[in-house]
C-alpha cells in the first residue's frame, strides 16, 4: 500500500506529537526549588547589584526565576543542566569574599568578551542585553566588589 505525501506528513506529525508528549513524563528539570541564600556579595553599589541580577542571577545564584517554559521538556532539561553547570562554576550566593577575589578575573573576562550572559539567554531576556556602557559598568562594579 502506497501512502501519499499528505498521509506521510500527518503520520510524521503524529509521531512527533506523541514523542513530545512522552518526553513530558521525564521529570528531570522540573524541580524549581532554589537552595537557600547563604551569602550575598557586599556590592560596591546598587547599580552593580542590579546589573549582576539582570544578567547573572538566574544561573549563578540561588535566586533563579524559572520561566513558564522551564516546565516543558526538553527546555526544562536544558535549563536544569545550564543552571547546574553555572552554579558549579560560581554562585554569588555561596561564594565567600576569598572565592570572589579568586573568581573576579574570570567573571570580568566573560563579561568583556560577551560570552556572558550567553546569546540564548539574552535572546529571551531583554534586560540582560547590555549596552557597551552597562557592560563596562558591570565590569568595574565586579572589580570594586570583589577586589577589596
Amino acid at each position: 500500500m502506497k501512502l501519499s505525501f499528505r498521509r506521510w506528513f500527518f503520520v510524521l506529525i503524529g509521531i512527533a506529537l506523541a514523542g513530545f508528549l512522552l518526553i513530558q513524563l521525564v521529570p528531570y528539570g522540573r524541580d524549581h526549588t532554589n537552595p537557600p541564600v547563604l551569602l550575598e556579595p557586599a556590592w560596591d553599589s546598587p547599580r552593580t547589584q542590579q546589573l549582576a541580577e539582570a544578567a547573572c542571577y538566574d544561573c549563578h545564584s540561588n535566586r533563579t526565576n524559572y520561566p513558564w517554559y522551564s516546565n516543558v521538556a526538553p527546555a526544562s532539561w536544558l535549563l536544569a543542566h545550564d543552571i547546574s553547570e553555572a552554579r558549579n562554576a560560581f554562585n554569588f550566593n555561596e561564594m565567600t569574599p576569598e572565592q570572589g577575589k579568586f573568581m573576579v578575573n574570570l567573571m570580568v573576562e566573560r563579561v568583556k568578551d560577551a560570552s556572558m550572559p550567553p546569546f540564548q539567554y539574552q535572546a529571551i531576556h531583554p534586560e540582560a542585553r547590555f549596552s557597551t556602557q552597562e557592560r563596562e559598568d558591570l565590569i568595574q562594579g565586579l572589580l570594586l566588589t570583589f577586589q577589596k
